[in-house]
């Protein structure tokens, strides 16, 4: 007997399943095309079988999903409808658990979320087009059970270009490496930062590596221009949505009740903030941005464009004047990042721009280059001064080109998303979907400084998170720097490696980068406490001088340094500088 999945699939049932059709007990038509791949991987493992005659075919079916992942948990678009599908044959063995948590879903439990990774929620209205999902799972398959797949930065080919920034046809010009979140086209890093290394507008490798990216040094003149000059990154595939209303006072007290920060502070602040749910885990971590008296402007990552508008809405009370609208694709965003940002903006505006008169975490109207309406924030989601400007879409070519021109100057680049990766994790800043999850609190990330608990407000998750502030976290996010790690030779850190504490496993790396200023591997990720009898996880036990930790990548242990805080980095002078005293801030 002998069976294989295809490295390109046969898509089924484009117009439905058909109502008699039984998926365990029929047959599919055999299609001896489509088998001749299987046929010829059989006879190269086994050269015997070239001559044997085959007795019985087999064809059936396996569902997947678009990205490869199960898909679980309420429909957002109908409310107490639930799905658990998408599985390829693993339900069977997952069934016991993942009955049990659909069940408690349907029995009004919310502090069962799923994981953003299976949560049906990740997903946007361009995953229910049937041509989409017809060309996407062709590909799937392969990318799921071939070698390919395992790559760190393997992307899917298929059905790509569908949403793009209105700066995309810039970002090609200047030979982008793209890689998609949502369906969203979104800039990796540029290759004509690095005019040596050999085009090829996707991530795909040609072999598999899990050893130094071959855009090791591009990310780093990258890195450098954020961190010396000034950079452009493209950040419009953030999702944005505007909660407002005519009645000040009920809007105030809605955000205060869904948002664990307090977002009653005056017009043109940002704050960042998560919303939870009663279990006091992530349903959301956003910025919220308070435009005006009645209206604020929640930003978050891709991913959670589904999620924010559904978890806002099913709070909202009945008969509520709340507004809640997506407006993503109204604003490109480009993020004006580094030590020379200001100058460069303040030769496109009258607005002063210095940091008394305009401070970090705040944000106010300009014009930019003669551009009207955008909204300028003074943050960068990477510690590095500057400025996100939220452009309408009309204008946004015209701002790019004007900063670009006038930019080089300053000596501006473009820049991608491994850059601000780099930046963030040096930083030990948390990022949404590897780090902030359903399955963590703020206290576990280190996030409690942005919970309003001693203010005595309520809001979902409160009573959650002092029940765990009294009994005693059991995780906690923390950050460690690899010692004797060789960045030529040894395989780098991607993500899931074991973390490992005197030789025992206590977590895994959630999310992790090269830090280009700290010349070391950088890893993030939980730690639990194996040695203590209810397993709780204090700072002493954390920075014990006499723990050894080391990081499992592949079969080799590296040793590791921890980290408490995040490690002094040599930073320009910006007049604001505010080492974090809390960690994973």
């Amino acid at each position: 007997m002998a069976g294989a999945f295809e490295a390109v699939a046969k898509p089924i049932f484009h117009d439905g399943v058909p109502e008699t059709f039984n998926c365990a007990k029929d047959r599919l038509k055999e299609d001896w095309d489509q088998l001749q791949f299987t046929l010829d991987k059989v006879v190269s493992s086994i050269p015997q079988l070239s001559s044997a005659c085959i007795k019985d075919v087999v064809t059936g079916t396996e569902a997947f999903s678009p990205d490869r992942h199960w898909i679980l948990g309420e429909a957002p678009e109908l409310k107490n409808y639930f799905l658990a599908a998408g599985f390829c044959g693993a339900g069977t063995a997952a069934s016991g658990g993942i009955g049990k948590k659909i069940a408690e879903l349907v029995l009004g439990d919310d502090t069962n979320s799923f994981s953003g990774k299976v949560d049906v929620k990740r997903f946007v209205d361009l995953h229910n087009n049937i041509k989409y999902l017809r060309d996407r799972v062709k590909e799937v398959v392969g990318f799921d059970y071939g070698a390919e797949g395992a790559s760190p930065d393997r992307q899917y080919e298929s059905a790509r270009g569908l949403r793009v920034s209105p700066l995309h046809t810039r970002a090609v010009k200047l030979d982008a490496a793209f890689g998609e979140t949502v369906g969203y086209e979104r800039v990796m890093y540029f290759h004509s930062n690095s005019p040596d290394i050999t085009h090829d507008e996707s991530l795909n490798r040609s072999k598999t590596t899990y050893g130094q990216p071959k855009y090791f040094d591009i990310v780093k003149a990258e890195y450098k221009a954020c961190r010396e000059a000034v950079a452009l990154i493209d950040m419009s595939s953030f999702s944005k949505v505007e909660i407002r209303s005519d009645n000040t006072e009920e809007l105030v007290d809605f955000l205060q009740y869904v948002c664990a920060n307090d977002v009653d502070k005056p017009a043109g602040t940002v704050i960042h903030t998560g919303m939870l749910n009663h279990n006091g885990t992530y349903e959301n971590d956003c910025s919220l941005f308070r435009e005006s008296e009645n209206r604020y402007l929640s930003v978050s990552l891709p991913q959670q464009q589904t999620q924010t508008l559904w978890w806002l809405n099913k709070q909202l009370p009945q008969g509520s004047s709340i507004q809640i609208s997506d407006i993503t694709s109204m604003y490109t965003v480009i993020n004006v990042i580094g030590p020379k940002a200001r100058e460069l903006i303040g030769e496109l505006t009258d607005v002063s721009l210095k940091i008394a008169d305009f401070p970090q975490m705040s944000g106010k109207p300009l014009y930019v280059a003669n551009a009207g309406g955008v909204i300028a924030m003074r943050l960068t989601h990477s510690h590095e001064d500057g400025f996100l400007l939220y452009i309408l879409s009309e204008y946004s070519l015209h701002v790019y080109d004007t900063l670009m021109e006038v930019g080089r100057d300053y000596g501006v680049r473009n820049a991608g998303y491994f850059a601000l990766r780099s930046l963030r994790t040096e930083w030990f800043f948390a990022y949404w979907g590897t780090d902030l999850t359903s399955q963590v609190t703020p206290l576990e990330c280190g996030r409690d400084q942005r919970c309003k608990l001693s203010s005595g407000m309520d809001f979902i998750g409160r009573d959650a998170l002092m029940r765990q502030r009294q009994e005693g976290i059991k995780k906690k996010f923390v950050m460690l720097t690899l010692d004797d790690h060789d960045i030529a030779t040894d395989n780098f850190p991607w993500q899931g490696e074991p973390i490992l504490r005197n030789g025992k496993y206590v977590g895994n790396v959630t999310s992790s980068s090269y830090g280009y200023t700290l010349e070391r591997q950088v890893c993030l990720g939980y730690i639990t406490n194996c040695e203590s009898a209810d397993g709780t996880v204090t700072m002493s036990y954390i920075t014990d001088k006499t723990a050894n930790y080391q990081v499992a990548i592949g079969n080799k242990l590296f040793s590791a340094t921890m980290h408490a805080y995040p490690p002094k980095i040599v930073t320009p002078d910006y007049g604001f500088y505010h080492p974090s005293k809390k960690m994973g801030t």
